[in-house]
């Protein structure tokens, strides 16, 4: 089964961003598409979050791709590390990892505060996506050159794009798109 779960961050919810563009452009590919909504900023840990998430388990599978942005790519990697099934492909768009600074860090500590199992994440997809903007007032470069690294990826930096928002005018997300198309 051909599947896609996008992960929204820290203060999001599924109706925003680049998010609905992007459902509806794998739904085209032939994918059945989920964005759930997680609790944030209440309740914004990782106990919560796998409870919001338990619902969509039965979507993941070897042909699923999971995108997240900001925060929501810390609950990704809490989610890679648990997956009993190696998924086609893991999308990460301004991930935090603890390097300041970080706008909203107190939100995302509860994701950042254990280490990371970095062997299990990189054994829990095919591909690996990091983008990361210059110019990200919320999230530091540095957080995306390190997950890239962590991964043993090229980041996909690009100048410019602020938080990957519709506030930065991310209400589409074509090089996203055109990337994963190989993937597809």
């Amino acid at each position: 089964m051909k599947s896609a779960i996008i992960i929204h961050g820290t203060g999001g919810y599924p109706g925003e961003n680049w998010f609905p563009w992007l459902k509806g452009k794998l739904e085209d590919e032939g994918y059945l598409v989920h964005v759930p909504r997680f609790p944030t900023p209440e309740n914004q840990d990782p106990e919560h979050w796998f409870e919001a998430f338990e619902k969509y388990e039965e979507y993941i599978g070897t042909g699923t791709i999971i995108i997240a942005h900001s925060g929501g790519c810390a609950f990704l990697l809490r989610l890679l590390e648990k997956a009993a099934t190696k998924i086609r492909a893991a999308v990460f768009v301004a991930p935090p990892l603890g390097i300041m600074p970080i706008a909203h860090y107190k939100a995302d500590e509860p994701f950042l505060k254990e280490p990371f199992n970095w062997e299990k994440i990189r054994d829990s997809a095919k591909h690996f996506l990091v983008f990361h903007s210059e110019d990200d007032p919320l999230i530091c470069i540095g957080n995306g050159e390190r997950l890239a690294g962590e991964l043993g990826v090229n980041l996909v930096r690009l100048r410019n794009a602020g938080h990957f928002n519709a506030k930065a005018g991310y209400t589409t997300f074509e090089l996203l798109l055109e990337k994963l198309r190989p993937i597809l």
